[in-house]
């Protein structure tokens, strides 16, 4: 069975050849939202001391983060709305955009001095009412997590995707181009690399792989 299946992947590899090994369609994945969130606990919440939790709701064209922050006496629990603006993932560049559109909200806070409940609501309040600004970028700038171009929030995943192994040859078989959010979902459009597909299937015909991200349907450009 073996060299039966070998023999297949031989066969589909050379109608590829000519290909240059990325198909021209785009393919959509879906991604769950509970699988995004554990995604996102794994290779940034884990990594990050300071966030102790990192989730999102995914609605129809938007999502709506939430963070929890334990730092320097602060504790707090923060949302914002975004928009996906752009995701582009490949083995050598992951970075997700996005837009913020509400201002960030307060949803608990706790302090170990006063005089740190005071800078803190002061701070809101200055760039809220005087700046006419949210803090949640420069913030987020400050400790190195995202970097803000023309008020946009650039997160770049290579310093923690870029240390696994498993993701790197992931991203080495698909290109994601771009996504969308859907209500619970998010959708990754992407051009698939045949060679190195076939290739990985060859090294595992005897062996069962469940992947958490299942083909849904091609893309016709």
């Amino acid at each position: 069975m073996s060299n039966f299946i070998s023999k297949i992947v031989q066969q589909v590899q050379s109608v590829y050849e000519k290909a240059e090994n990325f198909i021209e369609e785009e393919r959509r994945f879906p991604i769950s939202q509970e699988f995004l969130n554990a995604t996102l606990k794994r290779y940034v919440t884990d990594n990050v001391s300071f966030i102790k939790d990192l989730h999102a709701d995914l609605h129809d064209d938007w999502l709506r983060l939430y963070a929890t922050i334990d730092i320097a006496g602060l504790y707090t629990v923060l949302s914002v709305d975004l928009k996906l603006l752009q995701m582009l993932m490949n083995k050598d560049q992951q970075l997700i955009v996005f837009e913020q559109i509400s201002q960030t909200q307060v949803l608990e806070a706790k302090f170990e001095k006063l005089w740190l409940k005071w800078a803190f609501y002061s701070a809101i309040f200055v760039y809220h009412k005087i700046l006419k600004r949210d803090p949640l970028g420069p913030i987020l700038q400050k400790y190195d997590i995202v970097e803000v171009k023309d008020e946009l929030l650039h997160l770049s995943l290579n310093r923690w995707l870029g240390k696994s192994a498993a993701i790197i040859d992931t991203l080495n078989k698909v290109n994601i181009n771009h996504a969308t959010v859907a209500e619970e979902q998010l959708y990754v459009y992407g051009n698939v690399n045949i060679a190195a597909l076939f290739n990985k299937l060859e090294q595992n015909t005897e062996k069962t792989v469940t992947s958490p991200i299942e083909n849904d349907e091609i893309v016709s450009e």
